[in-house]
């Protein structure tokens, strides 16, 4: 299996940390976003990273060669551009990496730190088709991904979800175990009026709707941090020390 990882857009809601530095490579506890993605997909047992680059793309070329050439990581890496990253929401990179849709794939963002056990999990369960890593709703924020599942069962997502209750977050990390399904829905969205502009949980939204997506719920004490925002990266910084100050990452 692969990572596929999201990480074309400019992410403005990080300026000015990425006024002249792709939101990938800005650092979140003295390394780089895509160092710590990963990190946490090799510990895993993925098999490689196809890494989907966009603003500032040269930079995150750059980046990766030195992590060869630096012997930091041999963990195979490929980057692919997304030529809509400025114009596509990012349903735009989900297309631009369609050649890597039908074989076993993981799927996340671009912006998302995770504990290498969410990973290995998601990698772990046996169920076939395509499946969306969620975890329960306590309270909802400004920017989360809004999932109604039933049992094990996604239901709907989506920013809003009009007419649904939402009963979990989606943590922007979609798993298929091969085949045609999650690319036959990538094709039936994008190929939708505007639809360049969707989001790419509408594609799992789809599928869900047509052969169904296997939701899967995170362990409790699972870790793992959406950075949109500034205070998104102090508020990673602050659990990290947390936990180091009482052992829990010994």
């Amino acid at each position: 299996m692969k990572a596929i990882i999201l990480a074309a857009g400019h992410g403005s809601r990080l300026l000015p940390l990425t006024l002249t530095t792709p939101k990938c490579l800005v650092q979140v506890g003295g390394r780089a976003i895509l160092d710590h993605q990963l990190d946490a997909v090799a510990a895993a047992g993925f098999a490689g990273a196809v890494i989907v680059g966009g603003y500032r793309i040269d930079q995150i070329a750059a980046h990766l060669a030195a992590r060869v050439s630096g012997r930091e990581s041999e963990f195979p890496t490929e980057l692919v551009f997304n030529p809509f990253w400025s114009t596509a929401n990012s349903i735009g990179s989900v297309w631009a990496a369609r050649a890597y849709l039908d074989a076993p794939f993981a799927l996340m963002n671009g912006d998302t730190v995770f504990d290498a056990p969410i990973l290995r999990a998601a990698v772990a369960d046996p169920v076939q088709g395509v499946k969306l890593v969620i975890e329960p709703l306590a309270e909802a924020g400004l920017d989360d991904m809004l999932v109604e599942a039933d049992g094990d069962r996604i239901v709907a997502v989506g920013k809003h979800l009009v007419g649904h209750e939402a009963t979990a977050r989606s943590l922007g990390l979609i798993v298929s175990t091969g085949g045609t399904t999650y690319a036959d829905a990538l094709r039936a969205v994008i190929g939708e009026e505007d639809g360049i502009h969707a989001y790419h949980h509408a594609v799992v939204r789809r599928a869900a709707e047509t052969v169904g997506v296997h939701a899967l719920l995170i362990a409790a004490d699972a870790r793992w941090q959406e950075i949109d925002r500034p205070e998104d990266i102090a508020q990673w910084q602050h659990d990290h020390d947390a936990l180091a100050g009482d052992g829990s990452l010994a």
